[in-house]
């Protein structure tokens, strides 16, 4: 039966019926909330690129913590930057370091916020890469090293999840073995299977100050015109023991979160980045868009793409807008 007895605008004359039938709902259980921490006490530096979003010490970011999780968002993941930067990186995996601190005072103040903690040496190295030089190269296996040491100083500090996002090879398969061997085999990992060399990271790398001194990132990053390699990433990474996987950036890769969803049970998650939010807050604050109705239909996007967590800046504010019970 065609029209006039089919009339599909019967279902969305109300806000009510729209609601009743409505396929993707976002959920605040869906959002994980990016922080960045810093040393000292009582710092709340706003990032210029990232208006609403700020570097925190560690007593600051126990009261965002506190007041994100009033709202409902019940994890976290951890962003550090040192004091101290070197070839090594090695305050990455300093059990004193920034990170280690902040992972021990959530804990202990609000423990059932879940920690994830991210896992790659570029804000920790003086050069600014993801893993360790070797003859100005990046040397994959070297990297591991590191990484393992750092996950496992996460994971005994605390942290409920450990999140690898330097796309070294068999990155995952070597922390996970070095958490199981100090007799962590309960800390899951979530890997970034599936991360895109992208020009959506540069509000981040002022956050972190992690932009590489030389070069880019395009010999370890994925190449952002592949889709059949992201799958054989998120394959190798499944294969090492990956409890969550995830893609990075979200919002222009929707079509490998949706093939990686249809291919692959495991729980998937996707990073709704920095540069995503700057052009949202941009647009908005020019009065070019309405913001809110962009960050909920942005979110939507990603949900209904397949994304089972949604790593966001805008956690806060949506938990609060699912809280109110606002609909857009």
């Amino acid at each position: 039966m065609a029209f006039p007895i089919q009339r599909l605008r019967r279902l969305r004359r109300t806000e009510t019926l729209r609601r009743l039938v409505r396929e993707t709902t976002l959920h605040v259980d869906d959002l994980i909330y990016p922080l960045f921490v810093t040393h000292g006490r009582g710092v709340k530096q706003e990032i210029s690129s990232m208006p609403g979003q700020y570097r925190m010490s560690v007593d600051r970011l126990l009261e965002e913590v506190d007041e994100a999780h009033s709202l409902g968002v019940k994890a976290v993941i951890l962003f550090g930057i040192p004091d101290r930067k070197d070839e090594r990186g090695s305050e990455a995996y300093n059990p004193e370091g920034i990170v280690q601190q902040a992972i021990r005072s959530i804990k202990k103040a609000i423990p059932a916020v879940a920690v994830v903690t991210d896992v790659c040496v570029d804000e920790y190295t003086s050069h600014g890469h993801c893993g360790i030089l070797r003859d100005g190269e990046v040397d994959n296996d070297l990297t591991l090293e590191v990484l393992g040491e750092m996950a496992l100083s996460h994971a005994v500090a605390g942290a409920d999840l450990v999140a690898p996002s330097d796309m070294m090879d068999g990155r995952v398969a070597h922390i996970r073995r070095r958490l199981d061997e100090s007799g962590l085999a309960q800390v899951p990992i979530m890997s970034y299977a599936a991360k895109y060399a992208s020009c959506f990271y540069g509000p981040f790398r002022e956050a972190a100050d992690s932009a590489p001194q030389f070069g880019d990132r395009r010999s370890y990053q994925m190449d952002s015109c592949n889709v059949r390699e992201a799958l054989r990433e998120v394959e190798l990474d499944v294969e090492e023991g990956a409890d969550i996987i995830m893609v990075k950036p979200a919002l222009a890769y929707l079509d490998v979160l949706a093939r990686i969803r249809d291919r692959f049970p495991l729980p998937l998650a996707a990073y709704n980045v920095s540069g995503e939010y700057s052009m949202i807050m941009a647009a908005g604050n020019k009065g070019w868009i309405d913001r809110d109705r962009a960050v909920w239909e942005v979110l939507h996007s990603i949900k209904r793409a397949g994304a089972d967590l949604i790593l966001t800046y805008f956690a806060k504010e949506v938990a609060s807008w699912i809280h109110q019970g606002k609909s857009f």
